[in-house]
């Protein structure tokens, strides 16, 4: 049986959603252990020219939810983009994880060969569902949470590879 869209998206998004959730737990208990203020890592960023970690998380879950909605053929939730804290964050991911797993196997059915049409740098752009999720979405997907882990890991949070990946399921690793 071929991969199905669905297999290819939700599950893995959620995945990763979930362990970005546990990075930021990590953080926040990072920061309550030495007296940081969190604003301080929630600014944090990799080069002046590259966005924070709040922005890096945002995106995400903007990549997420929106190539789900859009393979799903459902509008995309709209999120203001106005979280400052952790738990702000947090419950950002968490709205996001809900939304996706709110869909069905079979609403993705078709998707691969359905045209999906994004905005890049304020124009339009029209792909077909497959080439749209494997060579964009995921992609960015991974970028900004990958950044994310980054920032962390840079800012001094004691994190390792398994903290990224998170629970894979079927394979117990902790």
């Amino acid at each position: 049986m071929p991969l199905s869209m669905h297999a290819a998206s939700a599950p893995i998004f959620i995945q990763i959603l979930n362990a970005l959730s546990g990075l930021l737990d990590k953080a926040e208990a990072h920061a309550r252990a030495r007296k940081i203020e969190p604003k301080v890592l929630l600014e944090q960023r990799l080069f002046p020219d590259m966005f924070a970690l709040v922005r890096q998380v945002q995106l995400a879950s903007d990549f997420a939810k929106g190539a789900c909605a859009r393979l799903a053929g459902v509008e995309v939730p709209v999120y203001d983009d106005t979280e400052q804290s952790f738990p702000e964050l947090k419950a950002r991911i968490a709205r996001t994880i809900e939304f996706v797993k709110s869909l069905r196997p079979a609403d993705f059915e078709g998707s691969e060969t359905r045209d999906v049409t994004i905005r890049i740098a304020g124009k339009p752009v029209t792909m077909k569902g497959e080439p749209y999720l494997l060579h964009f979405a995921v992609p960015n997907f991974y970028f900004h949470a990958t950044t994310a882990y980054a920032i962390l890991r840079h800012a001094g949070i004691e994190l390792g590879k398994l903290d990224f990946v998170g629970d894979v399921p079927g394979l117990v690793l902790r």
